[in-house]
C-alpha cells in the first residue's frame, strides 16, 4: 500500500520546522544506514541534541495525529525521526530499510517532504516494485507512506536542496493487505454515513471493520 496525505505541517508550523533546521548542524547520513545502505548512501542528516529531540516530538506529534495518516498505518509506535538534507548531486542509492530500528519493527517507512519541490530539481523518492517504479515528489508539508518491505532509492539532486524528514511505523496490523483493507472498510463506511447517516447498513460496516481490527491487532 501506498498512500499520500496532504498537510500533515500546515505552512505556519511548516516554516517553524524549517527555521529550526536552518540553525542546526548536520553530520554524515551514513552513520545510521545499514551496512550495504551505506554504500549507496549520500546525504546529510541533523545532528542529535536537545533541538533535534523537541523538533522530533512536534513533528511526531503532527504525523500521529492526522486521521488518515492513523487510519493508513494503524502506528502502535514510530522510530525517532531523522531529519535529511541533500544537496546537488546527493543520492540515495536503491535499498531495503532495516526490518528492527531502535527496537521498533518497521512495518511502514514514510517521508515527510519539507522543501518547495519548486526549489530544487531531481530528489524524486523512487519505489520499486514487480509492477514497476513509482516516482514521489510531493509539495512540502505533504507526506508519503509504503511498505517498507519494498525497495527504494532517492534519485539524485541536479539543483537545489532536498529536505525531508524520514521514520517508520510499526503497526498494530504487521500484514500489508490486511492494513489496506481496514483503510477500505474505514473510507466506505465513512462515506457511507456522509451521505445516508447512521442507517443499518453503516452498522454492519462499523461491525466488520472493528472486529477485523480486533481479529488482526497485535497489542
Amino acid at each position: 500500500m501506498l498512500i499520500t496525505i496532504a498537510d500533515v505541517l500546515l505552512p505556519a508550523d511548516l516554516e517553524e520546522v524549517r527555521a529550526t533546521l536552518g540553525s542546526m548542524r548536520f553530520e554524515d547520513g551514513r552513520a545510521t544506514a545499514g551496512w550495504s545502505a551505506r554504500l549507496v548512501k549520500d546525504n546529510e542528516q541533523a545532528r542529535e541534541g536537545a533541538a533535534l529531540t523537541l523538533l522530533r516530538e512536534k513533528v511526531s506529534a503532527a504525523i500521529l495525529g492526522h486521521e488518515v495518516f492513523a487510519l493508513a498505518a494503524r502506528p502502535k509506535a514510530l522510530t525517532p525521526l531523522i531529519f535529511a538534507r541533500y544537496g546537488a548531486g546527493r543520492e540515495y542509492g536503491s535499498h531495503v530499510d532495516n526490518p528492527l530500528m531502535n527496537g521498533i519493527r518497521t512495518d511502514v517507512s514514510f517521508t515527510l517532504f519539507l522543501a518547495d519541490p519548486a526549489t530544487y530539481d531531481g530528489g524524486e523518492l523512487v519505489i520499486e516494485s514487480v509492477s514497476g517504479e513509482e516516482e514521489v515528489k510531493l509539495p512540502a508539508g505533504h507526506l508519503v507512506a509504503y511498505d517498507s518491505t519494498s525497495l527504494h532509492r532517492v534519485a539524485p539532486v541536479t539543483r537545489g536542496e532536498r529536505m525531508v524528514a524520514v521514520g517508520w511505523a510499526q503497526s498494530y496490523v504487521r500484514d500489508s493487505a490486511r492494513r489496506e483493507l481496514l483503510f477500505d472498510l474505514e473510507t466506505a463506511k465513512r462515506n457511507l454515513f456522509a451521505q445516508a447517516g447512521k442507517t443499518p447498513e453503516f452498522d454492519l460496516l462499523a461491525k466488520s471493520s472493528a472486529n477485523l481490527f480486533r481479529m488482526w491487532a497485535e497489542v
